[in-house]
């Protein structure tokens, strides 16, 4: 089987400074990956180089064994992969149905006709709704993004990743700034979505991402010093010195 995403020796710099240093990482459809780090230690940017929002130095990513490292995001999105940034994303004027419905027109094919035909979006209506249900948030759908909790936010950004039916789906810290109960929600949420996807997910919840992860990378200072099963990682003594302070 061959893997759902690889990527082999990226390297990226900012004004001399290099962020990520021949950083390779194989992820199998399914699996359930975790990256951990000091802050800092190029997580982020990493995730960025693989979605495409930034261009590596040097490098390749494949997604399911197609050569993706100078394809626009679009053209990963439509390959399979999808992501939820540290940073909320979303259009807080608009409703939590409506923001749905943008991400499933994004990977639909039927987006170049939808000024000729409002109608063709009734269907991704029905479909946003769905999905809203499976987060927790269908009695919610109408109302604006800037009207639900913080947390409910969260939920809609993995809402809106998952409505591009991704089978590769990355979540950048999707825990961050929730409450001890808002924590236990989301992670019951990305616990339930199906094994047929991989996910690969930014956290510093250790206690939360560890019972989540079977095979842990972790980076500092854009390089990788552990990469294996969860057991191996964290009885590591490099991890335990440089990240979990022991």
């Amino acid at each position: 089987m061959s893997y759902a995403l690889e990527v082999k020796d990226l390297q990226k710099s900012f004004g001399g400074v290099a962020v990520t240093q021949n950083v390779s990482l194989q992820v199998m459809p399914g699996e359930r990956r975790l990256i951990i780090g000091p802050n800092g230690a190029g997580k982020t940017t990493l995730f960025a180089q693989i979605t495409g929002d930034i261009k590596p130095d040097s490098g390749s990513i494949t997604l399911f064994g197609k050569e993706m490292t100078s394809q626009p995001i679009h053209a990963r999105a439509h390959l399979g992969m999808s992501r939820t940034y540290q940073i909320i994303t979303l259009f807080p004027k608009d409703t939590l149905a409506h923001n749905v419905v943008l991400a499933l027109l994004g990977v639909s094919q039927r987006k170049k006709q939808i000024f000729s035909s409002m109608k063709l979006t009734d269907h991704m209506y029905d479909q946003a709704l769905e999905i809203l249900d499976h987060v927790g948030l269908k009695n919610q759908a109408y109302r604006k993004v800037t009207e639900i909790s913080y947390g409910e936010q969260r939920r809609v950004e993995i809402a809106i990743a998952l409505a591009q039916n991704p089978q590769v789906l990355l979540l950048d810290e999707p825990l961050a700034g929730l409450s001890k109960n808002e924590r236990v929600l989301v992670a019951d949420l990305i616990n339930s979505i199906s094994k047929e996807k991989a996910i690969v997910m930014i956290e510093h919840d250790m206690e939360t991402a560890l019972a989540f992860a079977e095979k842990i990378l972790v980076l500092q200072y854009g390089k990788v010093i552990v990469d294996g099963d969860r057991d191996t990682v964290i009885n590591d003594p490099k991890v335990q010195e440089v990240y979990l302070g022991h």
